[in-house]
């Protein structure tokens, strides 16, 4: 789906995800659920805080990619503003409310990564995980 750049874009891209998986049989309130719909929330924050154009969109994709494995991707049309390939240690103050995001989606991931987009501008951020049994 196609989301506006803006807080409120990345707030409902948060909400479809978590209901998608809900209807995928993930409770909300269910580890799985809350894994991904964290990881989906920090990767649309990045993508309307550091890569917003004006007048251009994010597009988020939610993917099962096995039975209990899937893929969260978020893209963006900023092909300038790439992703460290290993999040270093933040050195944000620990009160700071910003500065950890691709620590978190590193920590609760399966693997994570950056590729360009296809045929146009931008980029598409990624991350996998797979469901403990």
């Amino acid at each position: 789906m196609q989301f506006t750049s803006t807080p409120r874009g990345a707030r409902l891209a948060r909400r479809l995800v978590s209901h998608r998986l809900n209807d995928w049989g993930h409770p909300y309130t269910s580890p799985a659920n809350e894994t991904l719909t964290l990881i989906a929330a920090e990767l649309t924050a990045n993508a309307v805080r550091h890569a917003p154009v004006p007048g251009r969109d994010f597009h988020l994709r939610v993917t099962r990619t096995a039975p209990d494995t899937y893929c969260i991707e978020v893209t963006d049309t900023r092909t300038e503003r790439l992703p460290a390939p290993a999040p270093a240690p933040s050195s944000a103050h620990p009160d700071a409310e910003s500065g950890r995001g691709l620590l978190l989606v590193s920590a609760l991931a399966d693997t994570w990564g950056c590729t360009p987009r296809a045929n146009a501008p931008g980029k598409t951020i990624w991350a996998t995980y797979t469901v403990a049994p």
